[in-house]
């Protein structure tokens, strides 16, 4: 087994799934076992700088660089430690299937859970290769362990390996990434890199310095309770106000008919009782002006059912997230498509270059002055139960990522 399969084993068997819920940093404490962890190898491995943020769950390391001065820049990698609360991440037991026959995937036999590929028809491309799979209780974990196991082995390799000339590297390993906190207390005078990648992406090739404009609403609706008998003219329901403000938004911009570039309105929560209701929406568009607008639409349902059931009977709370990397990138900082997009021509990959419908600790470090594009992992069905991943696309892209070490900045 090779060292990026060890260590990649190894991490998802540490239970780092964060929480929306939470109001600390890191949202869980759990994600601090594997900041830990990661901290003693890079100090094992001979790493220099390496510092574990014991307060906000950091790590942060470098690889000095051994060209000469040759490069003047410093190039970071940076991956997330914790996992979805989509999903359990606790007692993860992968399974690697060696010589994958292209078929379904009996992940638990006993619930008759199935990976199928009539709803997964991908993961046919990695028929005769080696995939690793969840016992389907579980999500995996390779977003972004994946990512994380693939910077290590890098750093150890370059470590190790001090023929390959490159400048100096930084690494930095983040939690609560999934619930769009990863970047909230990240120190880039510490991490100190001119430019970055995030390896977080998906299936190999996958190259992206695009994602959403992202916001989240929340919306309050205050009802009032009457006896049933006694309620015309009286009762506001809040439920079926609830129900109305969802019905009024456009149902073709919904995540599950949505595709591309097209951005949505997902409703995340609904919750509600007469007296009170509640939602919580996701708003996302890769289209800065259809961003404020769907925004905008927001806050014109807002308004419209308060006017028609009285003042305070229905408000609403809008923030934004992150917004879209591209225009960070485009169009001073595109040689670091270009060396990425080299790279994989050198390594065999073809490069796919395409928005993320989502995002990564990228689109915050953009617009804090790190640009910083996202590189693939070799995972997919990212969340969720039938997460898998290949064994050979996770060596090609520790490749990848020492190959990139040694391209020319500007």
């Amino acid at each position: 087994m090779t060292e990026v399969i060890e260590r990649f084993l190894r991490y998802v068997k540490t239970d780092t799934q964060s929480d929306e819920d939470s109001q600390t940093h890191p949202s869980t404490a759990k994600q601090h076992v594997l900041a830990k962890l990661l901290y003693d190898e890079l100090n094992e491995m001979g790493a220099s700088d390496v510092f574990y943020d014991e307060e906000n769950c950091y790590v942060y390391a470098k690889i000095p660089a051994n060209d000469g001065g040759a490069q003047s820049k410093t190039l970071g990698f940076i991956s997330h430690m914790d996992t979805s609360p989509e999903t359990s991440g606790e007692n993860v037991k992968p399974r690697i299937i060696d010589d994958y026959d292209g078929g379904d995937i009996v992940l638990n036999e006993e619930k008759g859970i199935v990976l199928k590929t009539a709803t997964y028809p991908e993961i046919k491309a990695y028929k005769g290769q080696s995939v690793i799979v969840t016992d389907g209780t579980t999500l995996l974990g390779a977003d972004d362990k994946a990512g994380v196991a693939e910077i290590m082995t890098m750093a150890h390799h370059l470590l190790t390996h001090p023929e390959i000339k490159h400048g100096e590297i930084a690494i930095a390993f983040t939690p609560d990434e999934e619930i769009g906190a990863g970047t909230d207390r990240f120190d880039l005078t510490r991490f100190g890199a001119d430019y970055a990648y995030t390896v977080d992406g998906g299936g190999i090739g996958e190259l992206e310095y695009e994602t959403f404009n992202a916001a989240s609403a929340d919306i309050s609706i205050c009802g009032v309770n009457v006896h049933t008998g006694e309620a015309k003219n009286k009762m506001i329901n809040a439920a079926r106000i609830a129900a109305e403000f969802d019905s009024m938004l456009p149902p073709e911009q919904r995540p599950e008919f949505t595709e591309g570039r097209e951005g949505f309105f997902h409703l995340m929560n609904i919750e509600g009782s007469t007296e009170h209701a509640s939602l919580s929406y996701l708003i996302r568009d890769h289209d800065r002006a259809k961003f404020e607008e769907k925004k905008q639409t927001i806050q014109r349902v807002t308004d419209l059912l308060d006017l028609r059931y009285g003042s305070g009977t229905v408000t609403a709370v809008v923030k934004d997230t992150y917004y879209n990397m591209r225009e960070k990138i485009e169009p001073d900082f595109m040689f670091l498509i270009d060396n990425a997009v080299e790279c994989m021509g050198e390594l065999g990959i073809t490069p796919i270059i395409q928005p993320i419908r989502g995002g990564t600790d990228g689109s915050s470090l953009s617009f804090k002055g790190l640009p910083c594009p996202n590189i693939c992992t070799g995972g997919h069905n990212y969340h969720g139960r039938y997460e898998y991943c290949c064994v050979q696309s996770m060596e090609k892209i520790v490749e990848l990522l020492v190959k990139l070490t040694s391209k020319p900045m500007k």
